[in-house]
């Protein structure tokens, strides 16, 4: 039998945001990121690597500034009224995240954006708990359900990849 390692959520936490760094961050975005806001378009990719380690759903929102969206948000639900979203506060007082919707996470593979920031991001984490990094940069957890790679990165269909720094 396997020893199964245990981890507080503020351990988890912790790994994520001590991970975080520009090259993880939406490229397009990258410009703007700073130290001074590293939870800053990481949402998307911080999301997954969340659901690697606790499962659960993946939720998506619209960000809007003066009532029009300007950008996707991504966060985690691990079970009714459980959610935690560690970037929310990336979002300046102009910002509002409205909505949240559950969508299928996609395999890896198929994103068509963000998935060396994920790769990045994914293996920090695991070396700061002192986990072995994926030997497949394309890997996906076993109960993360794998769809369809048919999907729109714009639309709000069943299975997307995170499509915006968030």
């Amino acid at each position: 039998m396997v020893a199964m390692a245990t981890y507080l959520l503020s351990d988890i936490e912790q790994a994520i945001r001590g991970s975080w760094g520009a090259e993880t961050c939406t490229p397009e975005y990258r410009d703007r990121w700073t130290p001074d806001n590293p939870a800053r378009d990481q949402c998307g990719v911080t999301a997954m690597v969340l659901n690697d380690l606790l499962g659960g759903e993946l939720i998506r929102g619209e960000v809007h500034v003066g009532g029009v969206r300007t950008d996707f948000h991504w966060w985690n639900r691990l079970g009714p009224g459980v959610e935690i979203d560690l970037t929310r506060e990336q979002f300046g007082p102009e910002e509002t995240v409205v909505g949240g919707d559950v969508v299928v996470r996609p395999p890896v593979g198929a994103w068509r954006r963000l998935h060396e920031e994920y790769a990045i991001l994914r293996d920090r984490v695991a070396e700061r708990l002192g986990r072995e990094p994926a030997a497949d940069p394309a890997a996906v957890p076993s109960e993360v359900p794998a769809v369809s790679p048919e999907f729109s990165a714009t639309a709000a269909p069943a299975a997307v990849a995170p499509d915006s720094a968030g």
